[in-house]
C-alpha cells in the first residue's frame, strides 16, 4: 500500500498541490500554443468567405453582360450619394437578381458582406471607425465590395463600368470587383492602422475578382508620391497582379 511520510494511506486518484500547479501549467502553455493557431485558421476562414462571396458576385456581374449586348453595368455620370449611384455601388441593383436577390438592398445581402469587414474609414475624412463595418455604413446598398466602375465618375479614372465584356484587354489582370479596402488601401485581413496624415498603406492585400472569373488576395500598390489620391485612381506598375482599367 502507497503511504505518505506521515504514514497515513495514500489515494491513488488524488493530485498533490504541486501535481495540480503542473498540470494547469501544462494546460496553460497548451492554450498558448494554440490560440495563434486558431486566430490564423479564423482569418483564413473568413479570407476564404470573401473569396467565396466575389466568384458569385462575378458571375452576376457576367450573367447581367451575357443579358445586355455583352456590356458590363454603366451608367451615364455616376455621383457621390451615400452609394445608390455611386461609381462603385452602383452595379449591385442591376447584378444582385442573378444571386437570388429582389428588392431594396438590406442588412439580409449577406453574400454582398465579408465575413473580415469589421472595421472602416469614412472616404471624405479618413476617420477610423473601429466597430462599424463598410457593409453597414453604406446602408443604402449593403456592400462591402466595389465594381471597378469609377471610369463613370463625373471626373473619369481608369475603370470597365459600361464596356464591353469580350473587349477587356487582359481579363486575367484587370479588376473586375474588390473588397472596398482596396481602393485606400487598407486590409480587413492584414490589419494596419493607417498612418498618420496617410490615405494609405503601401502593398496592403485585398481579395479580388477578375473580369476573366478567378480570385486572388493581392497587395494593391499606393503612390506614396501622391498621398491624397486613392489606389483606384491609376494602374499599378507591371509587376503587380492586377490593372484597373479595361484597355
Amino acid at each position: 500500500m502507497n503511504r505518505t511520510n506521515h504514514g497515513r494511506p495514500r489515494n491513488a486518484g488524488a493530485f498533490t498541490l504541486i501535481e495540480l500547479l503542473v498540470v494547469i501549467a501544462t494546460i496553460a502553455i497548451l492554450a498558448a500554443m494554440l490560440l495563434p493557431a486558431f486566430a490564423v485558421a479564423k482569418a483564413r476562414a473568413r479570407q476564404t468567405g470573401c473569396l467565396n462571396n466575389l466568384r458569385q458576385i462575378n458571375l452576376a456581374v457576367r450573367l447581367y453582360a451575357d443579358n445586355n449586348n455583352d456590356s458590363l453595368p454603366g451608367v451615364t455620370i455616376s455621383s457621390g450619394d451615400g452609394g445608390t449611384n455611386d461609381s462603385f455601388f452602383f452595379y449591385k441593383n442591376l447584378a444582385k437578381n442573378y444571386v437570388s436577390l429582389y428588392g431594396a438592398s438590406s442588412a439580409q445581402d449577406r453574400v454582398f458582406e465579408c465575413p473580415a469587414d469589421t472595421f472602416s474609414y469614412v472616404a471624405s475624412s479618413l476617420q477610423y471607425l473601429p466597430g462599424t463595418s463598410v457593409f453597414d455604413y453604406y446602408n443604402t446598398v449593403y456592400s462591402s465590395y466595389i465594381f471597378d466602375g469609377a471610369n463613370t465618375a463625373a471626373v473619369p479614372r481608369p475603370g470597365i463600368g459600361g464596356l464591353k465584356l469580350s473587349g477587356i484587354v487582359l481579363p486575367v489582370k484587370t479588376v473586375m470587383l474588390t473588397e472596398e479596402a482596396a481602393s485606400f488601401p487598407w486590409s480587413w485581413h492584414q490589419p494596419q492602422r493607417l498612418p498618420p496624415g496617410a490615405c494609405g498603406v503601401d502593398n496592403a492585400k485585398s481579395t479580388i475578382s477578375f473580369v476573366d472569373g478567378h480570385t486572388g488576395y493581392v497587395r494593391i500598390y499606393w503612390n506614396t508620391g501622391e498621398n491624397e489620391t486613392r489606389s483606384f485612381n491609376y494602374d499599378p506598375p507591371a509587376t503587380y497582379d492586377y490593372k484597373w482599367s479595361g484597355g
